[in-house]
């Protein structure tokens, strides 16, 4: 925002205190971006140096931190989850050197965290996972899910006393992505489809439904995030949204409409507080795979 010239002192001052106060409001929900964002030096920030410290930060080796490069802002946006010291704030400031003002920090509360969960939709061993989008090749039918679910579980049943079985994990991707590719192997089993993989916009409205919260809503705020999960790996390439989740939600389908957006990776908070959770692409997965989502 630019200040305009004013005739007096007085209104200049009412002027700076409407801003202060703006300004309070603002930075209890968007990131701050210091003054400096305004000097033509920091405009001159180009998408290699931008690169560089997004590498930087990824170097870091702060857990609880989810990161994407905003060019426009000439900025690395870093979300800090609560578990994040100040002294690992300032490791992943200094992790730029002398580009360090080009990371701009913001604080959320909760923890980022794979949303596996051992306890109802889909089961493979003692956890617990939601079944994404149903996916064909050829004559022979698979879903998607979370990847970090397939690594942990080789094959998946519908009920958790593993009576009714599903079929094998054929494949997953975890770490670095997170998707996994499960094959139906029971012929009674019905596995409707509806969709189509799209890609998500940043601003759109979306839905995700899970095995332990069900359906809600939200937005996506930003794409190509790489997310830093506490204890849990990291994974690149992510969609940001205000959407909530909870453990056992892993897996489950982002969506808008038909189009098949994401699935389910995992986030901070829960659905009585909201937070901030993240989805794999569909459409890398299903490319990855050779699969068309139906």
């Amino acid at each position: 925002m630019r200040i305009q010239p004013s005739s007096g002192r007085g209104r200049i001052a009412r002027t700076v205190r409407l801003l202060t106060v703006i300004g309070a409001v603002v930075a209890a929900s968007a990131y701050a971006l210091p003054a400096a964002d305004a000097s033509p030096a920091a405009k001159r920030i180009g998408a290699t140096q931008l690169s560089a410290v997004s590498a930087a930060v990824a170097r870091s080796g702060v857990d609880g931190i989810a990161w994407y490069t905003d060019t426009a802002a000439g900025k690395v946006l870093v979300t800090a989850d609560s578990t994040v010291s100040a002294a690992e704030v300032a490791t992943v400031k200094r992790s730029a050197g002398a580009s360090a003002d080009a990371i701009a920090i913001k604080h959320t509360s909760g923890v980022f965290r794979l949303l596996l969960s051992g306890g109802a939709a889909i089961y493979g061993g003692r956890y617990r996972c939601s079944l994404g989008f149903n996916v064909v090749q050829a004559s022979t039918y698979y879903f998607l899910t979370a990847g970090h679910c397939g690594k942990v579980a080789k094959t998946w049943y519908t009920n958790s006393s593993h009576t009714t079985l599903i079929g094998p994990t054929i494949n997953y991707s975890f770490p670095g992505n997170d998707y996994a590719l499960v094959r139906y192997d029971n012929t009674s089993l019905s596995h409707p489809g509806g969709y189509a993989a799209a890609n998500a916009v940043v601003g759109e409205s979306v839905k995700r439904t899970g095995s332990t919260t069900g359906t809600h809503s939200g937005t996506v705020t930003a794409l190509n995030v790489t997310v830093r999960y506490q204890g849990g790996g990291t994974v690149s390439g992510m969609i940001q949204t205000t959407v909530c989740a909870e453990p056992g939600d892993s897996g489950g389908p982002l969506y808008d409409g038909t189009k098949a957006l994401g699935i389910t990776s995992g986030g901070s908070g829960d659905c009585k507080s909201g937070g901030t959770t993240f989805y794999q692409p569909v459409p890398e997965a299903a490319n990855a795979y050779g699969v068309t989502v139906y």
